[in-house]
């Protein structure tokens, strides 16, 4: 093959869709060559091809769930294209340890593949789990009750106030503070969020609420909207024992429609930034998006535009 050639294959460009908070915690890798594989004292930003054997993952994994399907279908892209993003580990007893990207390593094993590209870097312990925590935050591969915690986590190992880690994550204050007030919620009602038999809006409705775990029973059993546990839990706070009817009831005569404060809620739950909705009598409208940080409006647009983050 010509030099030519080699140089292609050596040039890497900044990974696309980690967010300024993750780079800078990263670094920029600059050039990709695939080498042998060194010893594990070896600290480099270079690509290199690691047998799947010598690696492990960090017993501190942010991330407890992997979606069954969703694994499967990575593994059967990694068979047949290989692996695309290198994950990042760490010289660990003998071998290495991930820092970020065991769901790929995982699909690699489920794919038979021997080895699997990764970058080596010698971070420490502190290091190690707080880039595993952001980059499993901005890639959106955590449930909201796994997200929860790796916010709680990184304020009470790494003491970052949670306006610092909108700016790191790129989500907004309140997006945070949202999300860690679910882990008030009783364990097993936690459990029916990570097993998505309630959203993160039913969630949050549950907050507080007294005998939240069979209210939450009675939710999931039902059906019931955000909007109709909203209501159930109103009557309950009440001491109402009626269930809420199929439909809530209607919006009153001022105020903004609860459908439409119910949607801007869900949007802002799912983008990171306060939403606002205008909808006319007509058929048209307007949706603001407002953002704090140019990090923010920059994950924004990744959002908007389908990158992979």
């Amino acid at each position: 093959m010509s030099s030519d050639s080699d140089d292609k294959l050596k040039v890497a460009k900044r990974p696309h869709g980690l967010g300024r908070g993750l780079s800078a915690l990263l670094g920029d890798v600059s050039r990709e060559e695939p080498v042998a594989p060194q010893t594990p004292s070896a600290s480099t930003k270079a690509i290199q091809s690691i047998e799947v054997a010598l690696i492990q993952p960090h017993p501190e994994q942010p991330r407890r769930h992997f979606d069954e399907g969703a694994l499967a279908e990575l593994a059967d892209s990694i068979g047949k294209r290989g692996v695309i993003q290198p994950i990042i580990v760490r010289p660990h007893g003998g071998g290495f340890q991930i820092v970020a990207g065991e769901r790929r390593w995982r699909a690699a094993q489920r794919a038979q593949l021997h080895r699997i590209p990764a970058i080596v870097r010698d971070f420490d312990e502190a290091e190690t789990l707080e880039i595993a925590l952001v980059e499993n935050i901005q890639r959106e591969d955590l449930n909201p009750i796994e997200e929860a915690e790796a916010y709680r986590k990184l304020i009470a190992d790494f003491h970052h106030s949670q306006e610092a880690l909108g700016r790191i994550v790129g989500k907004s204050r309140s997006h945070i503070a949202n999300l860690i007030r679910l882990l008030d919620l009783p364990a097993s009602v936690q459990r029916q969020v990570v097993e998505q038999k309630l959203s993160m809006g039913h969630a949050r409705a549950l907050i507080g609420a007294p005998d939240c775990e069979t209210l939450a029973q009675t939710v999931e059993a039902k059906g019931l909207s955000v909007r109709d546990t909203e209501e159930l839990v109103r009557r309950s706070k009440k001491g109402e024992g009626a269930a809420p009817r199929s439909r809530a009831p209607s919006a009153p005569s001022s105020g903004k429609d609860p459908d439409i404060a119910a949607l801007e809620q869900h949007l802002a739950d799912i983008l990171g930034v306060k939403v606002e909705i205008g909808h006319g009598e007509g058929a048209g409208g307007t949706l603001s998006l407002r953002y704090s940080t140019l990090d923010q409006l920059d994950m924004l647009c990744q959002r908007l535009s389908g990158e992979r983050i």
